[in-house]
């Protein structure tokens, strides 16, 4: 399984990414689906967009550290209001918390192969979710 990792930009938590993606500029209405759906808009076109949507997930790092994953629904071009051609990526609107892993700033978004991408946390549910600065703090030190 192939998955594609991306830095989110100015958003400090996980809650706080919830509440960004339910923006109407960061949602589409696709066939099949009573709700929009959260989307992210990038660049590139992934060229191996067939093999991302048979399973792939959208992993996501804010403040440094991979918190999150969101599983790919579709990948589809769009003309933005300049006249260019962009990518949107279309994803589930569930936010699956993942083991935090420190990862260092790149450009756009990268392939992030499913034996390198950091387990699902499973007891996220039951506990409440730690600050960013704590998770980075505490996986520096190897806990």
């Amino acid at each position: 399984m192939l998955n594609l990792i991306k830095l989110v930009v100015g958003v400090a938590s996980l809650e706080e990414l919830a509440a960004r993606q339910k923006l109407p500029h960061n949602t589409r209405r696709i066939d099949g689906h009573a709700e929009p759906l959260p989307v992210v808009h990038t660049r590139s076109f992934p060229r191996q967009a067939e093999t991302l949507l048979a399973g792939g997930s959208l992993y996501r790092v804010i403040g440094g550290l991979i918190l999150c994953r969101q599983e790919l629904r579709d990948i589809r071009t769009e003309t933005r209001e300049d006249g260019t051609n962009g990518t949107l990526l279309l994803l589930a609107p569930r936010i699956i918390p993942v083991e935090p892993r420190p990862m260092r700033p790149f450009q756009g978004w990268r392939y992030l192969n499913a034996a390198d991408a950091p387990p699902d946390l499973t007891h996220a549910a039951t506990t409440a979710p730690l600050p960013t600065t704590l998770l980075r703090e505490l996986t520096q030190l190897g806990l």
